[in-house]
Order: structure tokens, then sequence, then C-alpha cells
């Protein structure tokens, strides 16, 4: 059971200050039948929700799948410039929070959720949720390189576990990781003295980058996504 004006809030339907206004307008119906009292219990998974008549979908968790841009940090709140959360409408970052990080620069695929758990199932080593990026660098990729990347590399006294490197060209290709070290690409190329120019995750825990959505844009995930990432218990 929970209460009618957190049900209101969880769902990014109103804040708790919306939601007592709604309230009082008797704009809110549960079963057909305007309540007028925040503190209401309510059953969210078996009661019938509407806001003026249209259901409110009730999700234990959220998840959203974002496309992002060079110049957004990973993060919910960054004075070094401005957050990826910001290109969600505002009643939508309640509680969101990005799974791992993608540095300033680099694109592509982030997941944004508000589910503890499974983001930390996710970033943990053991899991072995796979990361694909494509890259492309200043120097020429030599077979050398990528049999001395593929099998592990010094980033610093840490030696990276063992990746997957496909070519697109002599300056270009994707590369799957299974671990997520602070610019670890970058140090993992520096190590065999080139240098990234630039990096776009396209895939992660079995979801890749959805080819509709645009630089900056978002959807929530399909039932069938989240199931791909749960199933990395």
């Amino acid at each position: 059971m929970m209460r009618l004006d957190k049900f209101l809030s969880v769902t990014a339907t109103a804040s708790r200050k919306e939601s007592a206004v709604l309230l009082k307008k008797g704009r809110v119906k549960v079963n057909g039948q305007p309540v007028f009292k925040g503190e209401t219990k309510i059953d969210e998974e078996k009661d019938t929700v509407t806001l003026d008549g249209e259901p409110i979908l009730f999700q234990k968790n959220r998840y959203i799948l974002l496309h992002k841009p060079q110049g957004y940090v990973s993060s919910t709140d960054d004075p070094s410039g401005p957050t990826v959360l910001e290109l969600l409408p505002e009643k939508e970052r309640r509680n969101l929070f990005p799974c791992g990080r993608l540095d300033k620069n680099t694109t592509g695929l982030l997941i944004l959720t508000d589910d503890g758990p499974l983001a930390h199932r996710l970033l943990s080593p053991k899991h072995h949720a796979k990361k694909e990026y494509y890259f492309t660098c200043q120097r020429k990729i030599t077979a050398q390189d990528v049999a001395d990347l593929e099998g592990g590399v010094d980033i610093g006294g840490y030696i990276t576990k063992p990746c997957k490197i496909t070519l697109f060209d002599d300056f270009s290709g994707s590369i799957t990781l299974t671990e997520g070290k602070y610019h670890q690409i970058k140090l993992m190329f520096a190590a065999r003295c080139n240098k990234i120019l630039t990096l776009h995750r396209h895939a992660f825990g079995g979801i890749v980058l959805d080819p509709a959505l645009k630089q900056g844009e978002w959807r929530y995930l399909t039932p069938e996504e989240v199931n791909l990432l749960e199933s990395h218990e």
C-alpha cells in the first residue's frame, strides 16, 4: 500500500505540493471516485488512478535510454557544465541518476534510472555487463596493438581485463569491455602510444542504442530491455 500523494510523486505525475492542489480540485480519482486527501492509501499495483480521466501507470522503478551528446556531464549535479538530467523535462528528473558515467565529450548510450540495486549490479565487474564503444584514434592501429589491448595493458598499476576489438579501418573500430575504470579506454590506447579522438558508446548490458534517437533525445526502456538489464544477476 502507498499514500496517494507519494504515488503521484513516484510516477512523476506531480510533486507533493502539486499533488495537494490536484487533489483539492478533485482532478485525481481512484477506481472512478475522486479522492481529496494525499494520505489516502491505495494499492499501487491493483487500483486504477486517473488524472483528468487519464490513467496513471505505475512502475516500481523507471529506466530511461538517453542518447548523450557532447558537452554534458554524467551526473545529477555538477558545476563544470550542464548535466544529462537537464536533457529531460523537469518532472521526469525526480530521483533519477546515471547508471555509470560517460566522459563529458563522449557520446552515446546512457541509462538513467532510480533503481539503485540494479545499477550497482550492472556496474560491478563480477557481473560482466558488456559495454561496446566506437572509437577513432590518432595513430594507425597495428595488429600488435590489437593483440596487446585485447590481452590487457597496464594503465597505471592496473592490468585491464581481456576485451574485444573490431577494426573498421586503420584508425577506427569498436571495443567491448566488461569493466569501466575511469578514462579506461583513453588510458588503454595511451599505453600503446596512441590517443583516442572520439568515443561513442553503442551498447550497454545487451541494450543497443536506438538509431531513432538523435543526440539529446530519450525514451523509456521497453519491458524486454529492462529484462535484459535484470538478467545480470
